[in-house]
């Protein structure tokens, strides 16, 4: 199909073909009362809106078309037990090239401050860039709530898509496991402290990724101490504790990174939101432990870049699997 860019941001999410995810597009967030609602896709691009959003809900449609796309990740008994669970999902964009089912599949994990989850820029569109690169990919919708102790629930939700992914995984014609992580942002933060021995895949008895690939990822809560811009304000809403227990704890990641796949880092240096610091840090911390590490600053722009598309730092997407390939494992 090919869409039509006229049309509006709030046509597109009325569309009876994409009911189950429309409100996921950016969650706990209404849009119908936001400016973007009545503005077209065209308008939205050249306003510089993060993402190639034509190319991502074209490829959304051709999903909800298949018939079998969108997977509540807990049963209603389990969001019964705890209501938090209500809306956690996994997306399926599978690949037209066969080749995918040989290759790990992605998981990718949209930002949003831990408010949100940013489907409309940093789900749909890069996951259909993965699927064109011959990767599928898996896009999670994670908690976030108000509970306490949110980082812990969020990592529940990493293991409880991986655990349904390796249990349908002739379903969907992947390896369960074999995945690539990436992360935007408050993403970032989550597939990076996913590798975290005491918090991610090890605590939860699950096979390490084989890459990751954080872009202008949160690592650093002590860095945040130094540049309020991303302070949490509530730190018993992320971590359970108060920050002074979590800049000592494995929340910290760059002093917890001894688990780490080979790992890729997207930003930009005029990233006024997250500082460059974050991956500059983590980098520094995966050479000192002699885990392959890819950093790469681009000369302009900022938060948001999703993609890549439109900016200078368009076709990161194929730099990083093309990096990865290049490692020969």
């Amino acid at each position: 199909m090919i869409l039509d860019e006229k049309k509006t941001l709030g046509k597109l999410l009325r569309d009876p073909r994409i009911a189950p995810i429309a409100s996921d597009a950016i969650t706990n967030m209404d849009l119908s009362k936001e400016d973007m609602w009545n503005k077209s896709l065209a308008q939205l691009r050249e306003e510089h809106f993060g993402g190639n959003l034509t190319a991502g809900f074209q490829r959304l449609f051709t999903a909800a078309e298949t018939g079998a796309w969108y997977y509540p990740l807990y049963s209603e008994e389990e969001c019964t037990e705890d209501e938090s669970r209500k809306g956690v999902s996994l997306v399926w964009f599978p690949s037209g090239d066969k080749s995918a089912q040989e290759k790990p599949f992605i998981l990718l994990v949209p930002g949003g401050g831990f408010v949100n989850v940013w489907n409309l820029t940093e789900g749909w569109p890069v996951a259909a860039q993965y699927n064109q690169l011959g990767y599928n990919v898996f896009i999670l919708t994670y908690r976030v709530t108000d509970d306490n102790g949110l980082l812990d629930r969020e990592m529940e939700d990493f293991a409880q898509a991986l655990r349904f992914i390796s249990k349908h995984e002739q379903t969907f014609s992947v390896h369960g496991d074999r995945y690539i992580t990436c992360g935007f942002s408050a993403g970032g933060y989550l597939v990076c402290l996913w590798n975290v021995p005491e918090k991610g895949y090890a605590f939860f008895g699950l096979p390490r990724p084989e890459a990751v690939f954080p872009v202008y990822p949160v690592v650093s809560w002590k860095q945040c101490y130094r540049d309020p811009a991303f302070r949490p304000e509530n730190p018993e809403h992320l971590y359970g504790c108060d920050l002074e227990t979590a800049l000592c704890s494995p929340f910290e990641i760059p002093e917890h990174a001894e688990g780490f796949p080979p790992c890729a880092l997207f930003l930009a240096a005029g990233d006024t939101l997250v500082s460059p610091e974050h991956s500059k840090l983590l980098a520094r911390a995966l050479e000192a432990l002699k885990i392959p590490c890819r950093l790469e600053i681009g000369p302009e722009g900022g938060h948001g870049f999703a993609d890549g598309s439109f900016t200078c730092m368009e076709g990161w997407t194929e730099r990083a699997v093309r990096w990865f390939e290049g490692l020969g494992r």
